[in-house]
């Protein structure tokens, strides 16, 4: 071992200790380990610069794991309530708003009774990464990561009770911190449902509790306010996902495993001006937008519990990027690097650079950025023919399906943004391979310099093989999402993403889970809503800026139209270095507490987030 390894291996041992002594960034001020613009101090055996170097792994000699579908239950025990059930044992402590709303329910209405239930079990699993490292402790929903898939429909409101089994604070294997709050990120959520970071739970908090019901109604937004009885479908969502959110320890939660996806279908095709043939993402290649699914494909309806499976087409990918200690080769979580933590591990589903076996023919790909902190702009590489460039379809950014499909050669990921896209494999020769390569140059977690690098100079991600015999394809990709028009009358917001003190902040202060920065009137009538401006004063960093609860469209960026893959609905802003971007959005059918934050989770724990509550009457304070 070299000197300048062992100070890595001695400096990521001694944070190592820090970590699990459960020490906060005011605790290593206070200690004079942290400077106040926020880095360690130069010390020997301590210093950040010493970075931690996984150990070497072989790529492309596992398969790409298949994540299971998660089952519903007949029923749960203690059955759920409107009022949390403290005595139980609930996490909850806000009776369920949407519960009882719209009750009977009557064929071609909303209805918010849950008709579907599910039981989630966070738990330690002991999972292979590669075969070149010992097996890996992690964070699982049901012990696996990414966590089992939920397949959900519009119309068919469902709730998930999430159990808290993790281990206790003293045996987290060196990092994760067993309290959770879990966020369905993208959904159209009550407050109380949501996932707020402040909203956690877990059996050593205080007061105890082990489980939290959270109430997905799966329903459009606007069915309430301005749209009703349905909701507008122009707002329908396919692909979400959900993740621990929990406040100052979301970053270590995340990276230790607590992540899954959530996907949504519409087959109702009952709405008005829309042709029933070729409107909704409706999981049957064969109708609505006709994205690629096959057989095997079944969404069970309420009552029945008929098992729910994703067609053989439809792949959800979870990208993320890890580093593992070159001594054990077990995963390493660097607490002290406050500007973003890259790793030298390139997972995609839980395995280190997997491959893929496919047929000749369309597929659709959910590929979501899960961070922590990297960027991704992921294109497809022939390592044989380095000059080809590759094109395929982009029908989604975001939970969203775009106004109309796009023809990229590339898909941009900021963390915790998502795109569907689906790529034909007939154009390839049967027998050959091409990768998933991140061209993306990234040299630190601050942000990706923006240069893309040649083809065979990124990160290969996942190799896909063309091996399997041709088979049938009734795929036919068309259509999109209209925009909803631009609210009339609004209110107007700007925030200021920066550093302040050795941390982040929004508009100069910091996340405090009992201060609500701004009151959100209740966007009742359609042309009621809010314009919000994000700037990005932090100088050399970049932020993804995710607010809850409802979507944005981006009306400019520096002035300008945003590009075409920002043309739709959105749920994160990649704000570049100094940067301005300029949004509209309507909060409707839900009141409650929600927060927006930098998806940059190193950032989010360290204060860039802020809390808004929607209520019937708001404020318009323009720089909360």
């Amino acid at each position: 071992m070299t000197q300048r390894e062992k100070r890595a291996w001695n400096a990521a041992k001694n944070r190592r200790e820090l970590i699990e002594a459960r020490f906060t960034r005011r605790d290593l001020v206070k200690m004079g380990l942290l400077t106040s613009a926020g880095y360690l101090v130069s010390k020997d055996g301590l210093s950040a610069e010493d970075q931690t170097q996984s150990p070497p792994t072989t790529p492309f000699i596992e398969p790409l794991p298949t994540v299971p579908v998660k089952q519903p239950v007949a029923s749960l025990s203690p059955a759920p309530t409107v009022a949390p059930n403290t005595a139980a044992g609930e996490g909850r402590r806000r009776p369920h708003q949407a519960f009882t709303q719209f009750v009977p329910c009557v064929p071609d209405k909303t209805c918010l009774v849950p008709q579907k239930f599910y039981e989630i079990h966070q738990r330690e699993g002991h999972v292979s990464v590669s075969p070149n490292l010992p097996m890996q402790f992690i964070w699982g929903y049901d012990g696996i990561t990414p966590g089992p898939i939920i397949m959900a429909r519009y119309g068919e409101p469902i709730l998930v009770r999430q159990v808290n089994d993790l281990p206790p604070p003293g045996q987290n294997r060196g990092f994760g911190f067993p309290s959770v709050s879990t966020h369905l990120h993208n959904g159209h959520t009550p407050a109380e449902s949501d996932g707020n970071p402040c909203d956690f739970f877990g059996p050593f908090d205080r007061p105890l509790s082990h489980f939290y019901d959270h109430h997905y109604p799966n329903a459009l937004a606007g069915f309430k306010d301005t749209h009703p009885p349905l909701g507008d479908p122009r707002e329908m969502m396919s692909f979400l996902w959900y993740h621990d959110h929990r406040v100052d320890f979301t970053s270590q939660n995340v990276y230790k495993g607590l992540a899954g996806f959530y996907l949504l279908f519409d087959d109702r095709q009952i709405y008005n001006g829309f042709t029933p043939d070729g409107f909704g993402d409706t999981g049957d290649e064969t109708k609505g937008f006709r994205l690629p699914s096959g057989p095997g494909f079944r969404l069970p309806s309420a009552p029945s519990l008929n098992t729910p499976t994703l067609g053989e087409f439809d792949i959800p990918m979870m990208f993320g990027d890890r580093v593992f200690d070159p001594r054990t080769g077990l995963l390493f979580f660097d607490l002290f690097n406050l500007d973003g933590i890259l790793g030298d591990k390139f997972l995609v589903n839980g395995k280190i650079q997997p491959f893929l076996r496919v047929h000749p023919r369309r597929y659709r790909f959910r590929w979501l950025n899960s961070g922590p902190s990297r960027f991704l702009q992921v294109f497809l590489t022939d390592l044989k023919n380095l000059s080809a460039r590759q094109r395929f379809l982009q029908v989604s950014h975001d939970g969203n399906l775009l106004p109309h499909f796009v023809q990229v050669e590339s898909v941009g990921m900021s963390v915790a943004e998502r795109s569907d896209v689906v790529i034909d494999f007939s154009q390839f020769p049967f027998g050959s391979s091409i990768y998933l390569e991140n061209r993306l140059e990234q040299k630190d977690g601050r942000g990706p310099t923006n240069q893309i690098l040649p083809a065979g100079q990124g990160n290969l991600l996942l190799r896909i093989d063309i091996v399997l015999d041709p088979v049938a394809d009734n795929s036919n990709p068309r259509g999109g999402l209209p925009v909803p028009p631009r609210p009339q009358n609004f209110v107007a917001r700007t925030f200021r993403f920066d550093r302040q003190g050795g941390g982040w902040a929004v508009n100069d202060r910091r996340m405090d889970c009992n201060e609500v920065r701004f009151r959100v009137k209740q966007n009742r009538a359609a042309n009621e809503g809010e314009i919000w401006t994000f700037q990005n004063s932090s100088g050399g960093w970049q932020h993804p800026i995710h607010p809850h609860q409802e979507e944005f469209v981006i009306l400019t960026r520096n002035g300008k139209a945003p590009p075409a893959f920002e043309a739709g609905r959105d749920d994160v802003a990649r704000l570049n270095f100094n940067e301005e971007i300029v949004t509209y959005r309507r909060n409707r059918d839900f009141v409650g507490r929600y927060p927006m934050h930098c998806h940059n989770v190193i950032h989010e724990d360290h204060a860039m987030m802020l809390l808004f509550e929607v209520d019937t009457e708001g404020d318009t304070n323009p720089t909360p």
